[in-house]
């Protein structure tokens, strides 16, 4: 599952980091980079590894919290785990053989990105506390300019990895402001509250609420569950990896290699039932139900808890204890979503109120409308969030017209339903690497999509959407935007999109020449790095 490289094209430009500073110099100059990415989750880091494979090392990722991890640094909520076998769910480039678990948890996942920082000396080139407030394309220089809250700098090439899971999307429910308890959505788990004893009222049964409601049931007093719809689950296959296990893999990396590609495989060889043949997925939903009818006894509260839609229509949820937790005498699962709260008090839209001392949202993020899409102008000065205001599009997930040198890790129409999303992130950087490699051809600054081959990618590939679970299976999921459309997922195999990534078609794209005087070399600053707070 390495990546291909293209031999027929010029290598890449390589340079030593240049000294950097926090803000711009005395008179006016602001440092440059070939390259800067933006967010260090397993995108930005990805991204930052390949770059120094390929004999890069002028970039900077740009983030803005004090350390790495993305997702998997943010949400810290009880029970938090990978739904993605701990084999697959990481770079092929930096297998790990110390997974405790074939699931593995928050903690482990989130070391694994610090240990993989730490192998491939990323550090020097990661800038903390730094949120991006703008990028701008300055078409005069053929380069972007980015401030952020420490900085500005200038750049040829600009990457978003800031990924769809990293913004909460909180409902806005009348009354909620005057709410005297305590308010917090899972990603931003408040840990100074203690729970115990306490009512709670989770909004929300999607993946992260399966987790919450086993781990915090046994301690509350009163738990209510807020339930708009509900989803299949999928008994969860996890085990602990032996100690002899990780002796094997450490030392026979081949045997890790080997069971990655099984766990790859297996869950590859189901994509023609989300895809193509959402019938296949009925013996599936048989399982479901058995494993629902073994947990839950009650058949009112089975009948809450059975789906009406397709499986695979919304995210299939993989759970042990979350059948039985709701069984408990101490929960009730309330099938309506929460509409307004009034005092200490949330009303479902059935009318069903409940008394409650604190309110957590498993509600998501702003998958759809990515709020880093407001900060980015191309062009035309337009806003990425401008352009995308009928619906998010880019070529092949990765490039947008429009917005030339710039490239988005998990773009529109990239997210899966069925495994791995480091497989897919892998491909977007063998695209990004390549298209790095096509910018050093003589007379090229800045290569941008041709809209005519955006739109014929996208047309094509929401005509392979009609026939989805996902459009097909009767359920109004977090995949589909304001306008009822599909932006979120991938129509097809894993293989097909890195087949279609691997290289870029230099027919679907537009150079643009240097400018006719170019930019003014930034002045020489006082050597000095910017700190970084230590990893926790």
């Amino acid at each position: 599952m390495g990546s291909g490289k293209d031999a027929s094209t010029a290598p890449p430009r390589s340079a030593a980091p240049g000294p950097r500073q926090d803000a711009a110099g005395g008179d006016g100059t602001v440092r440059h980079v070939r390259v800067a990415a933006i967010g260090a989750g397993f995108g930005g880091l990805g991204l930052a590894v390949r770059l120094r494979q390929a004999g890069i090392t002028d970039f900077t990722v740009l983030e803005r919290a004090d350390s790495v991890g993305g997702t998997w640094r943010d949400n810290t909520y009880p029970g938090c785990a990978c739904d993605v076998p701990s084999h697959l769910y990481s770079f092929s480039f930096a297998p790990n053989p110390h997974w405790p678990r074939s699931f593995s948890g928050q903690p482990h996942i989130r070391a694994y990105l610090e240990e993989v920082t730490e192998r491939h000396g990323l550090r020097p080139h990661l800038e903390f506390d730094s949120e991006v407030l703008e990028a701008r394309w300055d078409a005069a220089a053929a380069r972007w300019h980015v401030r952020t809250s420490r900085s500005e700098l200038t750049c040829d090439v600009l990457v978003s990895a800031s990924g769809a899971l990293s913004d909460p999307a909180i409902p806005d429910i009348p009354g909620i402001d005057a709410f005297p308890g305590t308010v917090f959505h899972s990603a931003r788990w408040d840990h100074d509250t203690d729970l115990t004893g306490k009512r709670v009222a989770v909004v929300g049964t999607g993946a992260s609420a399966i987790q919450i409601v086993p781990s915090i049931q046994p301690e509350v007093e009163r738990l209510v569950l807020l339930q708009r719809t509900p989803a299949w689950v999928m008994p969860r296959a996890d085990r602990r990896i032996t100690r002899a296990e990780q002796w094997m893999y450490r030392n026979v990396p081949l045997a890790q290699r080997i069971s990655r590609s099984g766990i790859y495989l297996t869950r590859e060889s189901s994509v023609g039932a989300f895809v193509r043949f959402p019938a296949l997925l009925r013996l599936a939903s048989g399982l479901a139900r058995r494993h629902l009818r073994r947990a839950v006894k009650d058949p009112g509260l089975r009948a809450k808890l059975t789906p009406d839609f397709t499986m695979g229509c919304k995210r299939i949820l993989l759970s042990n204890d979350y059948y039985p937790a709701l069984a408990r005498p101490n929960v009730d699962v309330v099938a309506s979503g929460l509409a307004e709260v009034r005092g200490s008090t949330v009303v479902a839209a059935d009318g069903t109120e409940h008394e409650v001392d604190a309110i957590v949202f498993g509600t998501g993020f702003q998958v759809t409308d990515m709020p880093i899409g407001e900060r980015v102008f191309g062009a035309a000065g337009r806003s990425l969030a401008q352009e995308w205001r009928s619906g998010m599009q880019a070529l092949r997930g990765t490039a947008v017209a429009g917005f030339p040198n710039f490239f988005t890790i998990v773009g529109p129409n990239t997210g899966l339903g069925h495994t791995s999303m480091i497989f897919m992130i892998e491909s977007q950087l063998n695209y990004v690497i390549d298209a790095l490699r096509r910018l050093e051809a003589p007379g090229v600054a800045a290569i941008e999509p041709k809209p005519e081959a955006q739109r014929a990618w996208n047309d094509d590939l929401h005509r392979r959407m009609g026939r989805t679970v996902w459009s097909t299976g009767g359920c109004a999921s977090w995949y589909l935007d304001a306008n009822g459309r599909n932006t979120t997922l991938w129509p097809g195999s894993t293989m097909r999109f890195r087949r279609a990534t691997r290289r870029l078609k230099p027919s679907e794209y537009s150079p643009i020449a240097p400018p006719a005087s170019p930019p003014t070399a930034p002045a020489a600053a006082p050597e000095h790095t910017i700190a970084v707070e230590a990893s926790r």
